[in-house]
């Protein structure tokens, strides 16, 4: 018999794809994974016909899913795409069909990672807020 998904990948994988079900969430995303550098938040306000605080809401999620990093300096915060998430999302499909379970999250980097991880290094559900 084959084996089954574990609950916590599973989890995962269901908040991954709650935070993409969101159009303005994935013109955020696909904006920033266009741009050179960290962009200023003050920047993708002006980007987008947005108010501040529904473009702060989206990158939060963003942000708890780790689809985003903010990097916090001086006064702004700056938002660059996390190349890990980048690179696991398409896995994810995979992984949820017949594959190894891929991971972009881990609370202590966010930096991209060699391979599958264990389920011990990876964001647990119940540390993240509802998106």
């Amino acid at each position: 018999m084959d084996e089954i998904m574990g609950r916590d990948d599973a989890e995962e994988y269901a908040e991954w794809f709650r935070t993409l079900a969101d159009a303005t969430r994935v013109q955020l995303l696909a904006w920033l994974a266009r741009q050179p550098a960290p962009v200023p938040v003050k920047d993708i306000v002006a980007t987008f016909p947005l108010s501040q605080s529904t473009v702060s809401h989206h990158l939060a999620a963003l942000a708890r899913t780790c689809f985003v990093i903010a990097d916090r300096r001086g006064t702004s915060t700056y938002y660059s795409v996390n190349a890990a998430c980048m690179t696991a999302l398409p896995g994810a499909s995979a992984a949820i069909m017949n594959g190894p379970v891929i991971s972009c999250c881990s609370p202590t980097s966010a930096v991209p990672q060699a391979g599958p991880t264990e389920p011990s290094q990876r964001r647990k559900s119940h540390d993240r807020e509802p998106a």
